[in-house]
């Protein structure tokens, strides 16, 4: 099992930036395991948002987050980030890194992945 917490959110104006970071720990972390980011708002489902392969060589996107989001990752610091420019008020959610046991790709479904982090709030404000 992996452990993932995440950091950075919080308050923003629209139009401005932040910088999440997913830190993975735990017994079995002795891969690299293809890495993603979620978000869920009050109501909705969760949804994806980013992924990155086990060596960063893939990367997916939301079509909402295309061109404003950059996932990437370090390795031997065992990080995973996700840097936010152009924030917009209906990015305001719940975000969460998740990790998947194996696997070469950049997976979008929230069925893909095993291990999920506590979540961190972005709030954008209009």
């Amino acid at each position: 099992q992996v452990q993932l917490v995440e950091s950075g959110g919080g308050l923003v104006q629209a139009g401005g930036s932040l910088r999440l970071s997913c830190a993975a720990s735990g017994r079995t972390f002795y891969i690299n395991p293809p890495m993603g980011w979620f978000r869920q708002s009050p109501g909705k489902e969760r949804e994806f948002v980013a992924a990155i392969s086990w060596n960063g060589g893939n990367t997916n996107y939301a079509d909402s987050v295309k061109g404003r989001f950059t996932i990437s990752r370090d390795n031997a610091k065992k990080m995973v980030y996700l840097q936010m420019n152009n924030l917009k008020p209906e990015d305001t959610a719940v975000y969460y890194c998740a990790a998947r046991g194996s696997g070469n790709y950049a997976y979008r479904e929230v069925a893909d992945y095993d291990s999920w982090g506590q979540g961190t709030q972005v709030t954008v404000s209009s």
